[in-house]
């Protein structure tokens, strides 16, 4: 079996990898304080299943805030669902999806913990560097970034073993 090895984001505490330098530093941390019941499980290949976020299950109406600080880049309905996009300094878009409100406006600048409206049963978030999507967690965790092996040719039985876990 084939396997590659994906990691994820930079460790919590403020990437450079983004367009400026040392002022484009942005802290971290979770939008909610709820469980995360479908963790980030990269495909193996673009068109391949897998999760390119996390999801938390949420109460209805649990208000969901700013990853980190940043502009206000997308904030409305896709396919009947509202969702809110945040690009930060550093380059990192976080995505907020499955929201039941929105409160904040294109072109807005956010300070993290600045609350973008509120959930649904559900929240999905996800975090992309470039066309790259990264671990959300990873912004966040403090630590050295999760290292997943995953197969690349269809090989093994579909489940992979992260952190103690099994996923599918």
């Amino acid at each position: 079996m084939t396997v590659a090895l994906l990691a994820a984001a930079e460790p919590a505490g403020g990437q450079d990898g983004g367009p400026g330098g040392a002022g484009d530093r942005v802290e971290y941390r979770p939008p909610v304080d709820a469980p995360i019941v479908d963790p980030f499980r990269p495909p193996p290949q673009p068109w391949r299943p897998g999760n390119r976020g996390v999801e938390y299950a949420t109460a209805p109406g649990t208000p969901v805030r700013a990853a980190g600080r940043g502009t206000v880049t997308f904030a409305g309905a896709v396919a009947g669902s509202l969702h809110v996009t945040i690009t930060h300094p550093d380059g990192v878009r976080t995505s907020y999806s499955y929201l039941a409100s929105i409160v904040v406006r294109v072109g807005r600048p956010v300070a993290a913990g600045t609350v973008l409206g509120t959930s649904g049963a559900r929240l999905h978030v996800g975090a992309r560097r470039g066309d790259t999507y990264v671990d959300p967690e990873s912004l966040w965790r403090r630590g050295p970034p999760r290292v997943v092996l995953v197969p690349v040719d269809g090989g093994g039985t579909g489940w992979w073993a992260v952190g103690g876990r099994r996923l599918h």
